[in-house]
């Protein structure tokens, strides 16, 4: 780790996909590399809120792609970071999913026009500038259909800041923004799974670097003490959880 400061401006997305070589990973997972989907997802598919045409944006390497494929969906799986596509196909050939997987711009969804019924964000949001959320929202409303549903989580700015990111998002973005084209109709506070543990973090933020692994971001107050019965086993990050229909 070198202590190099990231930001909004230059995050590299398919950095943290490099580990990546096919069944062989060489260094630490990805965050958000769980080996399969969000529990907050099983949850909302269990209930029924999944249906019709599905796109998972910002799919990473697939989990939540290829456990909603397995549950009989129509799912479109797409990312800017192509190593991430190539292994995310992989992983769906392995468990026998079909997902259409593919490189695409978040922000634009160019020739995804009135696709899709559901739309899935798991931890994208939050990768994105100001402007380029107001894009992102515009494009994710081009690409669905009428009464469409979005399920969305974001790192939460209301929340404490277990480990270093580049951005959490208030409460207020998430209305302003996402609300001028999609009518929120649940927005709560839920946790989020992720691989890092505490020994992790300290590692991001430069007492024992890991080889090969990307520089850490800085928005995080290491001041904060956790509860001893909190230091052991991964930690959960608090997101927004958002649901949100389609407004036209």
């Amino acid at each position: 780790m070198s202590g190099k400061q990231v930001s909004l401006e230059t995050l590299d997305n398919d950095a943290f996909y490099q580990n990546y070589k096919g069944e062989t990973r060489v260094g630490a997972p990805a965050p958000w590399d769980i080996g399969g989907p969000q529990p907050l997802l099983i949850a909302l598919e269990d209930a029924g809120q999944i249906t019709g045409d599905v796109l998972d944006i910002g799919c990473g390497l697939g989990g939540n792609s290829i456990f909603l494929a397995s549950r009989g969906h129509r799912v479109t799986g797409i990312d800017a970071a192509p190593t991430a596509i190539k292994e995310a196909t992989r992983r769906a050939e392995a468990e026998g999913a079909k997902v259409d997987f593919t490189v695409a711009d978040a922000t634009s969804l160019e020739g995804f026009e009135g696709r899709f019924d559901t739309v899935i964000d798991s931890a994208l949001y939050h990768c994105l500038t100001a402007d380029a959320q107001r894009a992102y929202v515009a494009a994710l409303h081009r690409a669905t259909k009428p009464g469409a549903r979005l399920h969305l989580w974001v790192f939460a700015a209301e929340a404490h800041a277990p480990f270093p990111t580049v951005q959490r998002v208030t409460e207020q973005n998430l209305r302003e923004t996402v609300g001028e084209k999609f009518e929120i109709t649940s927005l709560e506070l839920a946790e989020y799974d992720t691989t890092l543990t505490h020994e992790g973090i300290r590692e991001m933020l430069g007492e024992k670097p890991a080889e090969g692994a990307p520089d850490a971001p800085v928005a995080f107050d290491p001041a904060f003490s956790w509860p001893e019965e909190e230091l052991e086993g991964e930690i959960k990050a608090p997101v927004w959880q958002l649901t949100a229909v389609r407004i036209g």
